[in-house]
Order: C-alpha cells, then sequence, then structure tokens
C-alpha cells in the first residue's frame, strides 16, 4: 500500500506542478483560450496567479514529504490542500453547469484525500 500512496503523491504532485506553472507562467489571455480553461474568465488574473500559487505549493510540499523523510507529515497537509483546490475547482464546475470537469475534480479530489489518510494513519510510512 506504502508503494501505491507514493506513486499516487507523485502523479499528484506533478500534475499540481504542471497545472500550477501554467496558470502562473502564461499571460491570462493565452491562459483563458487554452481549451478547458474557460472558467478562467470567471476570475480576475490575480486570482488565478494566486490558485497557481497555492497548486504548486501543495505540490512542493508534497514533494518535500516524499525526499526528507523527517518531513513526511507535509504529505497529510499537502493532500488535504489538494483536496480544498479540487473542492474550489468542483464549486465553480458546478456552477458553470460543466459537469463533465466535475468527474475528473472528483478523482484528483479522492486521490489527494487517499493520500492524506494514507500518510496520516500510517500505511507502513
Amino acid at each position: 500500500m506504502n508503494t501505491a500512496i507514493t506513486v499516487i503523491e507523485v502523479l499528484l504532485a506533478l500534475l499540481f506542478t504542471s497545472g500550477g506553472l501554467f496558470k502562473l507562467i502564461l499571460p491570462y489571455a493565452k491562459f483563458v483560450k487554452i481549451p478547458g480553461q474557460a472558467w478562467a474568465n470567471d476570475f480576475k488574473p490575480e486570482h488565478v496567479r494566486l490558485i497557481g500559487v497555492l497548486e504548486v505549493c501543495a505540490a512542493v510540499g508534497m514533494f518535500v514529504s516524499l525526499l526528507v523523510r523527517s518531513l513526511t507529515g507535509l504529505a497529510p497537509l499537502a493532500g488535504v490542500g489538494m483536496a480544498l483546490v479540487m473542492a474550489g475547482a468542483m464549486a465553480t464546475h458546478l456552477r458553470r453547469t460543466e459537469y463533465l470537469n466535475m468527474v475528473g475534480n472528483l478523482m484528483w479530489l479522492g486521490l489527494a484525500l487517499l493520500v492524506a489518510y494514507g500518510r496520516l494513519v500510517g500505511f507502513a510510512v
């Protein structure tokens, strides 16, 4: 089980790093034109950047918990942070009636909570 959670941690960290960096690096006008990112039109550019910062911070917390054994307590916190970001994404997609996007958000939310629970309870930490 420990190996599965580690693989999920790496997957989530890579996903959140790439998504957060896209929000931080790309200009707002280009970001909103990417297919599937129309939700960003509902937010100010500063808010989209803030979401990017939150995603990158959660990913860094996940990576650090994997690399520095004395900081394994960061994994549950990063997992909960990722789950909160996904809950916000689900709320945005629900408001916009983008139900198909919510399915993906629900999957990432569930995986983030699985990591948080697995590392907190300690499936062979």
